[in-house]
């Protein structure tokens, strides 16, 4: 099933009231807008997946009715290539069906988190998800035990199978992992309580902890929201600032038990399938589903633990340039110029976009404003909206993303990011058979981060001011301090937290507090203080609910890095290479896939590369602000 991809901010929330007169005005009432007052062409269009919710139960009473059709092919897999290939169709045809169910749900509660409609909707097809998954867990086994020379003789004998030959071998490789039907059926029964660590924690990030109301400039009240938040972080006014940030963390302090307590769970969850699946460490489970060795991310590490001097001067030169004796956690996003304040409209972001992506070709261009124009995109937030933005889909409807667009240089990239995101699936929906229409973590962030290394150099390329160019500089650095540095970052305190657990350790509050500050201390040098309470953020991070997932960002980083500039250059195969990538769903291994778009993973070279710039860019950065 087509997975859903979100770009999610670490979250800092916190219910309060504040009466404060230095906080910006954001709004005439301050308050968020409601669904209905905000204009249709602003919103992603849900009902191109189903037109009306009558239709989602339709085929929902389809799917429910048509699951026990896997009985029949119980026990019979290895009775000829035909009762194969009908199984595995049977299997794809039913995943369509319910992906659609799923995203559908899925976005309209994102719409709105507080409408108990949807959250219905959502439990129940969750609920006919496990049960197909139970269904469906007899397949790999069953193949397995056919063996794998009478399967290459049914590949020989049946065209049809020739569409699963690579799925059907890789599943060999990974053999000794494959359980017994009635183990692999155990595992599917307990997919809802290992998922259940995730759904307790989104339901406090976007349900439960909510924020109260605060007085802006004027007076007037304002609903306070993660997004403001964050512009509070970014002003200039350090005392907004400090007690935005004190209050934030003290108002996660009531809920630090229940996080600590739900991010063991899941990293004890995951142990427990580690075991029974046989392998050494969660790492290498996690890993070795995509044929990557663990010494990608051990080396990825390494590398940048080996070059943290450019990070630690950018962290010395920001102090510097704010001019404070102790530079604090929430000293971190402030804006170092007034460029850095420039305002976009969304029609502006999207004009800006089109022409910057340009180097990318006359398709890539017109399918982009295909996808402005035509329902693909929800633009701002809204009372119970989702926060964060995404990008997601399904392998018969056109991409979705979701913005919380406000307008600032980092609302530009992250639409340009998630667009990256759509024009992948697109090219690879069209282009890839349902079972391999899915792209893997390892290669899904290459096409977003390239979208935004290309837009960033045509926007270099075009400042009208050094403030502007002092601006985009200090938007790029962080940008690779996010992806790149940051992911390394919470990649080594993940391993260390699963690690820990699987040396028959206990984790607790202390320990991820203790554990976080010790590892972001060192990324960020001597030069910043970390607050008493500004340690709780490993407990706080979405990805951490998807094993070893956020080295990913690195990965894909570094190699955007690289082709990009690649393109930017000039170079015609590098740019044919790349549109084929697009194109190119999980039908081969993924550092292969890179292989062929011209990057090489298990080399250091991308890692490097990165690592280059990123000193390169603090460098031309101190030029222009130290006199």
């Amino acid at each position: 099933m087509n997975c859903k991809i979100y770009k999610k901010q670490i979250v800092l929330l916190v219910v309060l009231i504040w009466t404060v007169s230095f906080l910006p005005a954001f709004a005439a009432d301050g308050s968020l807008p409601q669904r209905a007052d905000i204009e249709d062409k602003y919103k992603w269009r849900v009902e191109d997946i189903y037109e009306t919710e009558a239709d989602w139960n339709t085929d929902f009473a389809l799917l429910d009715s048509s699951i026990d059709e896997f009985d029949k092919y119980v026990g019979h897999l290895g009775d000829s290539p035909d009762m194969l290939y009908n199984c595995l169709k049977l299997s794809d045809s039913l995943d369509v069906i319910i992906s659609n169910l799923y995203v559908y749900a899925y976005l309209k509660l994102d719409e709105d988190n507080s409408q108990s409609q949807y959250q219905q909707l959502t439990g129940k097809i969750a609920a006919l998800n496990s049960r197909m998954g139970q269904k469906q867990s007899f397949i790999s086994p069953e193949i397995l035990a056919i063996g794998k020379d009478k399967v290459m003789s049914f590949l020989e004998d049946s065209e049809g199978l020739q569409e699963y030959r690579f799925s059907l071998m890789d599943m060999y490789r990974m053999n000794e992992h494959i359980l017994s039907p009635e183990e692999e059926k155990i595992i599917a029964l307990a997919s809802s309580m290992t998922r259940a660590p995730l759904d307790i924690f989104q339901m406090i990030d976007n349900a439960d902890h909510k924020l109260g109301t605060v007085l802006d400039a004027d007076g007037n009240p304002l609903e306070l929201t993660y997004g403001r938040y964050l512009k509070i972080l970014k002003g200039k006014d350090r005392e907004a600032r400090r007690i935005a940030n004190d209050s934030v963390q003290t108002g996660w302090k009531k809920y630090i038990n229940t996080l600590s307590a739900t991010l063991g769970a899941h990293v004890n969850a995951s142990w427990f399938v580690t075991q029974a699946r046989g392998y050494n460490s969660t790492l290498e489970r996690s890993l070795d589903g995509n044929n990557i060795p663990t010494s990608v991310y051990h080396n990825l590490v390494s590398a940048v633990n080996a070059n943290l001097a450019p990070l630690h001067k950018m962290t010395s030169l920001r102090k510097a340039v704010l001019g404070y004796d102790t530079l604090y956690t929430y000293d971190l996003s402030v804006a170092l110029t007034p460029a850095s304040e420039k305002r976009y409209t969304y029609d502006e972001a999207v004009e800006m976009i089109l022409e910057g992506l340009k180097p990318l070709g006359k398709k890539y261009v017109n399918d982009l404003k295909e996808g402005f124009e035509n329902g693909w995109v929800d633009v701002y937030e809204n009372e119970g909206k989702a926060t964060g933005a995404y990008s997601w889909g399904t392998y018969t409807s056109h991409p979705y993303v979701l913005m919380n667009y406000s307008g600032d240089i980092g609302d530009v990239f992250t639409l340009a990011h998630e667009m990256g995101h759509a024009l992948h699936r697109y090219y690879t929906n069209q282009n890839e058979p349902y079972t391999y229409s899915n792209h893997t973590t390892f290669t899904a962030e290459v096409a977003s981060t390239c979208n935004e290394a290309i837009l960033m150099k045509y926007m270099l390329a075009n400042a009208k001011s050094k403030d502007e160019k002092i601006a985009l500089l200090n938007y790029y650095i962080k940008q690779i301090q996010g992806t790149f540095f940051t992911q390394v970052m919470f990649s080594e305190f993940e391993a260390k937290i699963n690690e820990h657990i699987e040396t028959g350790n206990a984790v607790s509050v202390d320990y991820f507090r203790e554990t976080y500050r010790e590892i972001f201390q060192k990324y960020n040098g001597p030069d910043l203080v970390i607050g008493p309470d500004n340690d709780m953020s490993g407990m706080k991070i979405y990805h951490f609910y998807r094993t070893f997932y956020v080295y990913q960002y690195a990965t894909c980083y570094a190699a955007a890095q690289m082709i990009s500039q690649e393109i930017l250059d000039g170079d015609k195969q590098a740019l044919e290479d790349f549109m084929e990538f697009l194109q190119t769903g999980s039908s081969d291994y993924p550092v292969d896939i890179l292989k062929k778009a011209g990057v090489d993973m298990n080399s250091p070279e991308p890692v490097n590369y990165t690592l280059k710039v990123f000193g390169e860019l603090v460098d031309e950065m101190e030029k222009l602000l130290v006199k």
